[in-house]
């Protein structure tokens, strides 16, 4: 079992990884141009809909995953369904993507 505070760590490093890496990704663009507090707004808010997203979809693929594993082991017959179910929070992130770009263009 992994221990509470690894845990903490691992959620948190994940948390501000998510929310960072693209919010420097995207700063990388601004620095070409003169930026206005309207830019970094939007690049703040571009980042913020992708990393959450992310987020997002990554917790609800660990439910899904866990959920899924469960089923198959019960009714291996369903593994269509749950390979669907498992791969529908993909789209969270695939909006969330188009977002930032929406965004940020």
């Amino acid at each position: 079992m992994i221990s509470k505070r690894l845990s903490r760590f691992l959620f948190f490093g994940t948390f501000f990884g998510v929310l960072l890496i693209p919010t420097m990704a995207m700063a990388q663009e601004a620095v070409a141009a003169p930026a206005t507090m309207a830019d970094a707004v939007k690049t703040l808010g571009a980042a913020f809909a992708m990393g959450l997203s992310a987020l997002g979809a990554g917790w609800a693929q660990a439910r899904i995953g866990s959920a899924g594993q469960g089923t198959l082991a019960e009714r291996p017959e369903e593994r269509v369904f749950v390979l669907v179910l498992t791969a529908l929070p993909e789209v969270i992130a695939l909006l969330g993507f188009v977002m930032a770009i929406i965004l940020n263009g």
